[in-house]
């Protein structure tokens, strides 16, 4: 694509264009200005649903190419369907966009469009198209008009009423439009070649009769054009020079190059005429981007709604805690081809990483508690003491860097937290029995509490069934953390706990991929059977201090564990909750 666009700025392929200000036709943009943009591209969002991954990925694309090359992006919604769109979904997608950092004010400009909007002008060129005998009315049934188009190796057979006057199907399509005939009972077609080897190129349909209430227009109209019919004019109307698109709509192309020829020659459009690009849509493994079953997970109750962190929506990848800059790195390193290929969900993780590494607030938080119990804490330290411990919370951040670290000549972030007689620690960092090569707690070893000191497990204390109640430690004196002599008492291994007398309860919601299966929904399998029932696992951690504080939508690197966002919707001061966002690591490697 860039080599495209490189080369038509070279050959100033656009460089002729003039742009009113606003979209319009040929007579409108040749009262205004030679376009300031060099180039013009769009993003054009039916507003039916809510956006997920494979829509982040155009949107990097459209408007990314834009601002890279001194052009404009349109926001457009492709509201010609009026019986499945929504203002609700419209503002998700405004949200949408804006959130992965793009935006449609250009110079004081608005460049947020409705195709609605230009409803007036393609009726006028269908009426035009009818006089140049480019299109006529066909009262066919639909069962009638797919036996006639014939298929691959047939050639299709001209309609009945192909051969009506243009004054004859002018009269009709006005009835039409006026309301004089039921749903269904006739359309408009264009008239190019009932034997094309295109089978799209078959007199396809241009508009049809719906009675349906509009969200923009109301019962202004009760015919629609159809989306291979409305799309071009959208574009030209824009003035847009590349449009970009993906590959299932590559057998469109003819039409919509034929479709604007013959609105260009006839004066309606200016010249030159968009052209259309293919790129392969997003095929992301563990994943499914069908709007429709999108929906039945959330209306069959399979999720808690298009903003569940396990969804590819924007909405629900947001919650789980990516970023934009995460977004646009994969959109960047995955790039556009012209063959369809699968990219593994670990690409996808990996920018995510890659971003949050040198951002994320770094806190200690247990997920499986079992209480420690220093057992000479009082006679060492006082009976109630707590030493306040600090660690960095952003150990690796260079000065002065982008990623949220301190400028130079100011002090790195810190956190505070305290140590005391009783801590907690993950359940795994005990063994009574270790097997080889353990190097945690068990009878007789020492580790260093990350932080804090340097213990030695002495055992642990069980309940009536067995079960571990209490891990038993005495700290070594003189060891804390960033104090003299601290490494004079040598350990294989420092582990992460939380202070029982400043520790935070919080709920922590343990995401991991939706569906089992790689490919849920190909070759026609259920993708419900592929659900994956250990998707979420809500436990209740402990929570160092700093992470009390925490905003929603704040995000933190849990030491060991992974990064972790506060939750948008749920999370509160008093009643935190976080969500896994990534693991350190791919869990799912093979």
């Amino acid at each position: 694509m860039r080599q495209i666009i490189e080369a038509d700025l070279d050959k100033g392929t656009y460089a002729s264009r003039r742009w009113a200000g606003s979209p319009g036709d040929a007579a409108h943009h040749a009262a205004g200005q030679p376009d300031p943009a060099k180039i013009r591209t769009r993003f054009p969002p039916e507003p039916n649903g809510y956006l997920h991954i494979g829509h982040a990925k155009s949107i990097c694309i459209n408007f990314g190419l834009a601002r890279d090359y001194g052009g404009v992006c349109h926001l457009r919604f492709d509201d010609t369907n009026p019986e499945k769109e929504d203002t609700e979904y419209v503002n998700s997608i405004k949200d949408a966009v804006q959130w992965l950092g793009f935006g449609w004010n250009n110079g004081g400009e608005s460049n947020l469009y409705q195709a609605s909007d230009y409803f007036g002008f393609m009726y006028r060129s269908a009426e035009y198209l009818i006089e140049a005998g480019h299109a006529y009315v066909d009262e066919q049934t639909a069962e009638q008009m797919r036996i006639n188009r014939g298929d691959f190796g047939k050639p299709g057979v001209d309609s009945p009423f192909r051969t009506r006057t243009p004054a004859e199907n002018l009269a009709r399509f006005r009835e039409m439009r006026d309301g004089k005939h039921e749903d269904g009972s006739m359309v408009l077609r264009a008239k190019i070649d009932m034997a094309s080897p295109n089978i799209n190129m078959r007199d396809p349909a241009i508009y049809r009769i719906r009675r349906a209430t509009h969200h923009n227009t109301g019962d202004t109209w009760c015919i629609y054009p159809m989306y291979t019919y409305a799309h071009p004019i959208e574009d030209a109307l824009e003035q847009i020079t590349h449009s970009l698109c993906t590959l299932e709509f590559e057998d469109q192309r003819p039409f919509y190059d034929w479709l604007l020829e013959r609105l260009t020659e006839g004066g309606l459009l200016a010249s030159p005429p968009p052209r259309q690009y293919e790129f392969a849509r997003l095929n992301l493994n563990y994943v499914i981007t069908s709007k429709r079953k999108l929906a039945q997970l959330v209306y069959d109750h399979k999720v808690s709604g298009w903003d569940d962190p396990r969804m590819p929506t924007i909405v629900g990848l947001r919650r789980r805690g990516y970023t934009p800059a995460a977004l646009q790195m994969f959109a960047e390193r995955i790039g556009v081809t012209k063959s369809d290929s699968w990219i593994d969900y670990s690409t996808l993780e990996g920018c995510l990483r890659e971003d949050l590494e040198l951002k994320a607030h770094r806190g200690m938080a247990v997920l499986n508690p079992v209480k420690l119990v220093l057992t000479n804490w009082d006679d060492v330290m006082g009976a109630g003491h707590l030493e306040p411990c600090t660690l960095p919370a952003l150990p690796h951040a260079p000065h002065g860097a982008s990623s949220g670290a301190a400028p130079e000549g100011v002090e790195s972030p810190v956190r505070h937290f305290t140590i005391g007689k009783e801590v907690w620690i993950e359940r795994e960092d005990f063994e009574e029995v270790p097997p080889k090569g353990y190097k945690r707690l068990f009878p007789g070893n020492k580790v260093r509490l990350k932080g804090g000191y340097v213990i030695e497990c002495t055992g642990c204390t069980k309940d009536a069934d067995g079960n571990i109640t209490e891990v038993l430690a005495t700290v070594v004196p003189d060891t804390k953390s960033g104090t003299p002599g601290a490494d004079s008492v040598k350990v294989k291994a420092a582990i992460t706990w939380v202070g029982v007398a400043d520790g935070v309860s919080a709920e922590v919601r343990m995401y991991d991929r939706l569906f089992l299966d790689a490919h849920p929904d190909a070759g026609g399998k259920d993708f419900i059977e592929s659900l994956n029932p250990n998707s979420l696992k809500v436990v209740t951690a402990i929570v160092e201090p700093s992470l009390a504080n925490a905003k929603p939508d704040d995000k933190f690197q849990f030491e060991r564990h992974g990064y972790f966002v506060a939750d948008r919707v749920d999370h509160a001061a008093g009643k935190p909750v976080f969500n896994l966002a990534v693991g350190l690591k791919d869990s799912w490697g093979k």
